[in-house]
């Protein structure tokens, strides 16, 4: 059972106990409504846009905590959506949204800054659960859940503020780098492959494909083995591992 299938029932909100705000884009009024009205009874407060430069706008506005992107928009596609929100330093999770189903779709998505990926037709329950899992990524958020802090020698993760350090050194990290060191720190020494990492951090069937996996692994290298001794190995063949130097 995934972390996100255990706290189903969550209610997640902000510190201050004020409600998630999400953004849904979608140009069928029909589906946006629909994930918007799951979403409300989730107790997110929701807004809607059915272009792409109403979600800039409507996104600078309401300042959410998640945005729900279709990718094919009646003015700009959803790729440059994401393009020109992060270009205006906007770093809101993206789960994208879209009809498309090809394996260079879901890459480009994920590679242009976005954080996740539900191919159309979906269920709602996935929507929610995919939004949860990127909601419980942002230090803005609390949960009911316990909220332990993880160690590998001298780098630790804190899964309530989100914060990780390498001893003294505070580390950045996007939402999806965050997950994956969260998931490889939760089995240290465990070599874990691709396919587990594919289907652990994007829950999803590339097909073999590992490229996205190697890129990830590459941003989290520079960032926390940056100037020390390197606690994240590649077993040749098999997969990835992280593990404190000379252990």
């Amino acid at each position: 059972m995934t972390d996100d299938a255990s706290t189903a029932s969550e209610r997640l909100r902000h510190i201050d106990g004020s409600p998630v705000r999400a953004v849904v884009v979608d140009d069928e009024v029909t589906l946006s409504e629909l994930i918007s009205m799951a979403l409300r009874y989730e107790g997110w407060d929701v807004r809607t846009a059915a272009d792409g430069q109403s979600a800039l706008r409507t996104v600078r506005e309401f300042d959410p905590d998640a945005v729900v992107l279709d990718i094919m928009l009646p003015d700009i596609d959803g790729m440059q959506v994401l393009k020109r929100m992060r270009a205006d330093g906007q770093d809101v999770p993206v789960l994208f949204l879209t009809a498309k189903d090809a394996l260079d779709d879901r890459i480009a998505g994920l590679t242009a800054g976005g954080d996740d990926y539900v191919t159309k037709p979906f269920s709602l329950e996935e929507v929610i659960a995919r939004l949860r899992g990127l909601i419980r990524r942002s230090s803005l958020l609390m949960s009911e859940a316990s909220d332990p802090i993880l160690r590998v020698g001298e780098l630790s993760l804190d899964e309530q503020s989100y914060e990780v350090h390498r001893g003294d050194r505070l580390i950045e990290l996007t939402a999806t780098e965050f997950e994956l060191l969260r998931f490889l720190m939760r089995n240290p020494r465990r070599v874990m492959s691709k396919l587990q990492i594919l289907d652990r951090v994007w829950s999803y069937d590339f097909g073999g494909r590992s490229s996205i996996v190697e890129i990830y692994i590459s941003y989290l290298r520079k960032k926390i083995d940056a100037g020390a001794e390197p606690m994240i190995h590649t077993v040749r063949g098999v997969g990835y591992m992280i593990k404190a130097p000379h252990s």
